[in-house]
């Protein structure tokens, strides 16, 4: 048994020496509001929304609001050697948030203040509580935006997406998330303080543990503050949907439109099962009669123009049909769609397992014809929806919980979809990041010296093992 399994099953007060029970040693730095320990309530923050993850039980959840109040939970873990697995909204698809026995919750919700917005530095200080669209809307008010934008953005927290290094749909013009941390205040697994990155545009003092930490899921520290990089506000975009005989002819479109040398602000694909789902779930008339629908997006000065263009090489595509949006009332119906897709697909059957495999974008057509087959040889439904701009393909496997045969068939059927992503030189998570979920396939994917490394750098953050064991590896 490896260290940090066998620190997992560590009870409070069966190491270290420490006196008293868990949840008395809590209260004594914590107010009693703020400690949890009725069976139902914490069974409600046992896991996140991953399928085939396994949970514990939590010995307590514990909400702190303020930073004193983290490092003394991490201390009291530390000295009774007790497992603390770091939540935010529980919005994540891979386990990562998901209890172990006998571990500590610490549930940040609470904490979701917005210190500082500064226009001027163009930097936004936040707690990791916030909700991303909060966030957004805060800023807004000084002509200022915050890119990342994931399609949970109404209540995922800015920690959750720290820790899975989200994504969103503006990510091939604007980045994913790592891309706009500049600095973190991150409590350690003993208890100590540790500010890294900076305020400044620029900076290169010493090795970047900000990165390090973005996508870490809460495996290193418990992030407690973040420095946030801003940009002014775009202009109002505007959508053009373009329907395809094909998801071939779709992807072809994105590589032309990439291959043109232009910068939408949006480019997303839901293929024929999504918009299905999503027309049966909304009712918002969607064009069912095709097999693709890629929504393009720009946010220019003259968007009208870039859409004309984009629509032009998506009629050389194969495109049936290109309808560019009137307005930006119009635009936003459509990527109210999109975001839809994902809560639409799990209607389907009841229970969905997301997979994010990135691929190039040269290689996204073969992604998804791939997915086709396996569906029909598992004889499962299988939606894809993809931030198709960068390669970035969510397919979603729906099936029957309660049907044991078909809930064995969408498992296999979502690690061959792993596996052809790796065969089309992809990775396994794109922004959702590895938890429970993918951990043999992370191993696959960095190789045996990647993975020795990076215990290594576990074992100098962590050496109890003792922050969101059991994850990533």
């Amino acid at each position: 048994m490896s260290r940090i399994e066998s620190r997992t099953e560590a009870r409070p007060g069966e190491e270290g020496g420490a006196a008293g029970t868990l949840v008395d040693r809590l209260l004594a730095g914590l107010p009693a509001e703020a400690v949890l320990t009725d069976p139902d309530v914490m069974a409600s923050y046992a896991h996140d929304m991953a399928s085939f993850c396994p949970a514990g039980a939590p010995a307590a959840v514990v909400l702190p609001r303020t930073v004193e109040q983290v490092q003394h939970v991490m201390r009291t873990a530390t000295e009774l050697r007790v497992p603390v697995v770091p939540q935010g909204a529980r919005s994540g698809l891979s386990g990562a948030g998901n209890a172990s026995d006998g571990c500590i919750v610490l549930s940040l919700t609470r904490m979701d203040r917005i210190l500082e917005v500064n226009p001027v530095d163009r930097i936004a200080v936040v707690e990791p509580g916030v909700v991303n669209a909060a966030l957004s809307r805060a800023v807004d008010e000084h002509g200022l935006c915050y890119p990342p934008d994931p399609s949970s953005w109404e209540m995922c927290t800015i920690g959750g997406n720290i820790g899975t290094a989200s994504g969103g749909l503006c990510c091939v013009k604007y980045g994913v998330t790592a891309e706009y941390v500049l600095g973190l205040d991150v409590v350690l697994a003993d208890g100590r303080l540790m500010s890294t990155g900076r305020r400044t545009a620029k900076g290169v003092a010493g090795y970047d543990l900000t990165r390090l930490f973005v996508g870490s899921e809460g495996s290193l520290g418990i992030v407690v503050r973040a420095v946030l990089a801003l940009r002014p506000k775009p202009p109002e975009q505007l959508v053009l949907a373009a329907e395809f005989a094909s998801a071939a002819a779709a992807c072809d479109a994105v590589c032309r439109i990439m291959a043109g040398g232009h910068v939408p602000s949006l480019l997303e694909l839901m293929d024929r099962t999504t918009v299905k789902a999503v027309n049966d779930l909304a009712h918002m008339g969607l064009p069912e009669t095709t097999e693709a629908l890629l929504l393009a997006a720009f946010d220019t000065p003259d968007p009208a123009a870039d859409l004309a263009a984009v629509g032009a090489l998506c009629e050389a595509a194969g495109a049936t049909q290109v309808v560019p949006a009137d307005d930006a009332a119009e635009s936003q119906l459509l990527l109210q769609a999109r975001r839809l897709s994902l809560t639409a697909l799990e209607a389907v059957k009841g229970t969905t397992m997301i997979d994010d495999v990135c691929v190039p974008r040269s290689r996204l057509g073969d992604m998804l014809e791939g997915v086709e087959r396996i569906a029909a040889e598992y004889g499962l439904t299988i939606g894809v929806c993809a931030h198709a701009g960068d390669g970035n393909t969510h397919p979603t496997v729906c099936f029957d919980a309660a049907d044991p045969d078909e809930s064995r068939r969408a498992r296999e059927s979502f690690d061959r979809i792993m596996a052809l992503g790796l065969e089309l030189g992809g990775t396994i998570t794109g922004e959702h990041g590895v938890g429970v979920l993918k951990k043999e396939w992370l191993a696959r994917e960095i190789g045996p010296v990647g993975l020795e490394m990076q215990r290594a750098i576990k074992q100098a953050f962590d050496p109890l093992g003792i922050l969101n064991p059991g994850k990533l590896f």
